[in-house]
């Protein structure tokens, strides 16, 4: 199991990049657009670069559900390998079974 502070430290990026989304998303416009000044578009990369770092998607890990196990995580199921064969031999993950040939 993952420490609890690393778990916590993760939901709060996702908190931050959930917050500033959408003028990452209006800055970035305006920087890479050729139709603004040069003056407007190293603006918008100023104003890009002071929020926090913590907001960019990069940043966020993906973590098992369960366990916070931040490696070996498979995304459609946010469950890391462990868990996932662990539940998949109970039954208890719906659509899947064991192969066998």
């Amino acid at each position: 199991m993952a420490k609890k502070s690393i778990i916590q430290r993760n939901l709060k990026r996702l908190r931050l990049f959930s917050n500033n989304q959408e003028k990452r998303v209006e800055l970035k416009a305006i920087r890479n657009s050729k139709l603004n000044t040069l003056e407007e578009r190293f603006e918008a990369q100023a104003s890009l670069s002071k929020l926090p770092r913590n907001s960019s998607k990069t940043r966020i890990r993906n973590r098992c559900l369960l366990s916070g196990r931040g490696r070996g995580v498979y995304k459609k199921f946010n469950l890391s390998r462990i868990w996932f064969r662990k539940l998949a031999s109970e039954c208890k993950l719906p659509g899947v079974t064991k192969a066998s040939w």
